[in-house]
């Protein structure tokens, strides 16, 4: 099983070391040590509490509608490019960057602008994954 780093934990959540570092200190998440004597975390254990993180995250209410799509990111809209009938919104959900072409109409429709709180919701027939070489 892979382990990754302090800092390398910290980047694939979204938070700071000094973060991860209080995490393990109050027993929240598993640590134990590499040969070289650094402060590593189990993938398996990284995986986990990645998971806990998400599912305690309180995201904006969808109006009462079920939705069969589980990726939602939320964020804040940085650029809105309308040209005509159609339009590019950008948003920055944590670390991510979102792009989605839509009617300009759906922009007025939803008020979108540079600072509004939006969502984006995918619901994907191909999703591809990369993994690293030494996964293997």
């Amino acid at each position: 099983m892979p382990q990754f780093r302090i800092g390398s934990a910290a980047a694939l959540l979204g938070v700071s070391d000094d973060t991860v570092r209080r995490w393990v200190d109050d027993g929240h998440l598993a640590a134990g040590t590499d040969d070289a004597g650094r402060k590593v975390v189990d993938g398996a254990e990284l995986a986990r509490y990645a998971q806990e993180l998400a599912e305690r995250r309180q995201h904006p209410e969808v109006g009462g509608v079920s939705s069969s799509a589980r990726n939602r990111f939320t964020g804040l809209v940085t650029r809105v490019q309308a040209d005509g009938v159609m339009a590019q919104v950008d948003l920055q959900c944590g670390p991510f960057r979102v792009v989605s072409l839509m009617s300009a109409e759906a922009v007025e429709e939803l008020g979108l602008e540079p600072g509004s709180l939006a969502s984006a919701v995918v619901k994907a027939t191909t999703v591809i994954v990369d993994a690293p070489r030494e996964n293997r």
